[in-house]
């Protein structure tokens, strides 16, 4: 069996930091009309936000797709990255490598998150 950090088992846009958790390069397109995993941009996988990108709510959004996709707890998932840009990097802080075919289009658990109501619409 290989390596969980080998290169034939992580899709492009994953790799393993030297502290042991996890990097996910990511294409977000926030202001969506709902959340979904669109495929995968020059190596980064294209995740499109319901949020819009205003007071962190895009970064938090992103971040808590992210995790649930993953079956991990949102404080596992942080922007190491591109905070205020559209590349980003997220840091997964996870104790076994997580199952990243959850993550791909069509196999995804975030293209089933509905856009999230605003204030007026609650």
């Amino acid at each position: 069996m290989p390596a969980a950090d080998a290169p034939d088992t992580m899709p492009p846009f994953v790799s393993r930091a030297a502290d042991g958790a996890w990097h996910l390069l990511v294409h977000a397109l926030p202001g969506a009309k709902k959340s979904e995993v669109s495929g995968i941009r020059e190596g980064r996988l294209c995740v499109r936000i319901a949020a819009p990108a205003v007071e962190n709510k895009a970064n938090a959004a992103l971040a808590a797709l992210t995790a649930r996709a993953l079956g991990l707890r949102p404080a596992k998932i942080s922007v190491l990255s591109g905070a205020k840009s559209r590349q980003k990097c997220l840091r997964i802080a996870a104790d076994t490598e997580p199952d990243w075919k959850r993550l791909l289009p069509g196999a995804c658990m975030l293209s089933t998150v509905p856009a999230q109501a605003g204030p007026a619409e609650q």
